[in-house]
């Protein structure tokens, strides 16, 4: 069963939180280092619930627009607070002129987000474990998470980042928790499985299998599935099916219902509903052609600094895909959350990494951005950027959860 995407339910926001912490903590650095570290996994602050926070019944966080935000504090980290983000985010040091993209906030037509709360979430996420699997655009959005996180927390709180291939893995010491990412840009299993050196054209994929993957997979308390710009190299792609001997060519749309009909089936066969909660975030929408949004022109991304206004839908965002995510989740048993980041997304020509990224694991070169048509990347997004919107829809979600427990 696929949970309603409306958010109807409390914007759970606990103003005293901080106050809270501030009450229970000694004040000299002296003693707050000696109590952390006496204190491991104590230091709890109910969740309390604020019927002046609730967002209206009915409301559909992901219909929305782009707002102009310039106020002090948002964004809610920088490039240089979080020590985390890798070169391909990492826009403004990798030479992008404006600043625009970290302003726009998305606004739902008929609520408000509730404001992300790094503590709160930590606390909703004690002794358990939070994981993102896909492929670099979902490891975006892990980064995304745990810069918001960082940005939250005391700094005597003691955090730390394993790679531990194909995992990441943020740990918040103090309350037994961890945020991860697990590289599965198929979700099932493929030759592209290795984090670092994975094969990008020549594309083969087991569709009925995600058995490697799913060991990783099955402690988790909490998961976030994306699954679709590995897809999208072009319109057929090799895979197996049963025998790994036979390798055929099938059409993507096909290969992508076997694909997520095994991992469905895997979720009904594995998941305990009582103690795990699943999320699939739908396609992260790319900005290859300039044309779509502006009639004439013969660009992509570069360049570009506000949203779109008014109904868009770019040719990058695949309507088959959208429609074979619904109808497979529409048949799963266990209760699958989607998180549906596309429509919000599209309007976003502005916040993907263009020439300010990197390539092949190095940034471009002078001569490689002077040809922004070739080389820009209109693929993944700018942090902060984009994938906060998500992990606040992400944050608002387990929220509603959390009150209705």
């Amino acid at each position: 069963m696929v949970s309603v995407v409306t958010l109807g339910a409390a914007r759970v926001i606990l103003d005293s939180l901080r106050n809270n912490y501030d009450l229970i903590w000694p004040t000299s650095s002296i003693s707050i280092l000696e109590w952390a570290s006496s204190r491991k996994y104590t230091m709890r602050v109910p969740i309390e619930v604020s019927v002046d926070e609730e967002i209206e019944d009915g409301c559909d966080v992901f219909q929305g627009r782009w707002i102009w935000d310039n106020a002090t504090n948002y964004p809610l980290y920088s490039e240089d607070s979080c020590p985390f983000l890798v070169k391909q985010t990492t826009c403004l040091r990798n030479g992008r002129p404006d600043s625009f993209y970290h302003k726009w906030r998305w606004q739902p037509h008929s609520c408000d987000l509730p404001r992300f709360d790094g503590m709160k979430l930590m606390e909703m996420l004690r002794d358990k474990r939070l994981m993102f699997v896909g492929d670099s655009v979902q490891r975006g959005m892990f980064e995304s998470m745990i810069c918001l996180v960082q940005s939250a927390l005391p700094k005597v709180v003691t955090t730390s980042l394993k790679r531990i291939p194909p995992r990441k893995v943020f740990r918040v010491e103090e309350f037994n928790a961890t945020i991860e990412y697990y590289w599965a840009p198929f979700i099932i299993e493929s030759i592209s499985d290795h984090a670092t050196n994975h094969t990008v054209s020549k594309r083969l994929v087991k569709l009925d299998s995600v058995a490697k993957h799913s060991k990783e997979w099955e402690g988790a308390d909490i998961l976030i599935f994306e699954s679709y710009v590995w897809w999208m190299y072009k319109p057929t792609i090799n895979a197996t099916y049963g025998s790994l001997d036979n390798i055929q060519e099938y059409n993507v749309t096909t290969a992508y219902r076997l694909a997520m009909e095994t991992w469905a089936n895997w979720i009904d066969s594995s998941i305990n509903p009582q103690t795990q909660k699943i999320f699939f975030a739908t396609m992260s929408p790319t900005h290859l052609w300039s044309w779509e949004w502006k009639p004439g022109s013969d660009g992509n991304c570069f360049n570009e600094t506000h949203p779109v206004e008014g109904p868009y839908w770019g040719t990058g965002s695949n309507l088959d895909i959208m429609r074979i995510v619904e109808d497979v989740l529409g048949r799963v048993k266990v209760n699958v959350t989607v998180l549906n980041i596309t429509q919000l997304s599209e309007y976003r020509k502005d916040g993907h990494a263009s020439i300010f990224g990197e390539r092949k694991g190095k940034l471009l070169t002078k001569e490689q951005r002077s040809d922004p048509k070739n080389y820009a990347d209109c693929i993944h997004w700018c942090l902060p950027g984009v994938p906060d919107t998500w992990n606040e829809i992400l944050y608002a979600l387990l929220l509603q959860d959390y009150r209705e427990e």
